[in-house]
C-alpha cells in the first residue's frame, strides 16, 4: 500500500511543492521525508491546516506538530532529514534567547523540553541570560527529558527518559540518565550510529 501511495504521488510531487513553498522555506522541503516517502507532505498539510489556516498555533517557517512548541524558528538549527523531530507531540523548545543546534540524525521523543534560559532565581519576572545548546550528530532524548541552558552533548549521546541534563557531555558515546544526569554507560565507537 505505501509503495502504492508513493508511485501515485510521484508525478504530483512537482505541483506540491509549488504549493508547499507559499508556507514553508524550500530548505526543509527536501530529504527523506519528501523523497522516499510521502510522510513529508502529510505533515505539511496538517500543519498548514491547523497552524496557518486554522492558527490554532503560531506558523512556522517548516511543518511542525501542533503541540510543538518553539518560542523562536529562527535559532532553531537542525537537518532536513529531521524533520520528524519537529512531529513529536508535546516538545518544547525555549530558544528565544539563545540557539538550539541538533546535529544529523538526532532523534527527539515527545514531551522533551530544550531550554535556553532559566528565570532569575531572585526574580522570578526576569530571564537570565541565554546559552545555546547543541546536540552532536546522531544523539537520542528520551521522552520526557530536559536539556537546560549550555548544555553540549557529544555524537552518539542517549538521554534516558525522564533525565534532566545539567551539564555538557561533549566526548558523546554513553547513555546519561538521572536527576541530575550522569554517565551511567559509555557506548563503543563501533555501535554508535554516528559512525
Amino acid at each position: 500500500m505505501k509503495r502504492l501511495l508513493i508511485a501515485i504521488g510521484m508525478p504530483l510531487r512537482p505541483m506540491m511543492l509549488f504549493i508547499l513553498r507559499l508556507f514553508f522555506d524550500k530548505k526543509y522541503l527536501q530529504g527523506r521525508c519528501f523523497e522516499t516517502s510521502i510522510t513529508g507532505f502529510a505533515w505539511c498539510f496538517r500543519a498548514i491546516w491547523q497552524r496557518n489556516i486554522l492558527r490554532l498555533a503560531p506558523p512556522m517557517p517548516f511543518p511542525a506538530h501542533l503541540t510543538c512548541r518553539i518560542a523562536n524558528a529562527y535559532n532553531l538549527e537542525f537537518h532536513p532529514d529531521d524533520i520528524g523531530n519537529l512531529q513529536a507531540p508535546g516538545t518544547y523548545f525555549q530558544n528565544e534567547l539563545g540557539r538550539i543546534s541538533l546535529g544529523k540524525g538526532c532523534y527527539i521523543a515527545p514531551n522533551v523540553g530544550l531550554i535556553t534560559a532559566n528565570h532569575d532565581p531572585s526574580n522570578p519576572d526576569k530571564h537570565l541570560p541565554g546559552e545555546d545548546i547543541e546536540l552532536g550528530p546522531a544523539c537520542w532524548i528520551g521522552m520526557n527529558s530536559v536539556v537546560l541552558p549550555g548544555t553540549r552533548l557529544g555524537p552518539g549521546t542517549v538521554v534516558a527518559a525522564g533525565s534532566v541534563v545539567t551539564k555538557s557531555f561533549p566526548e558523546g558515546r554513553c547513555v546519561l540518565a538521572g536527576v541530575p544526569a550522569r554517565v551511567i554507560k559509555q557506548l563503543p565507537a563501533a555501535q554508535c550510529a554516528d559512525q
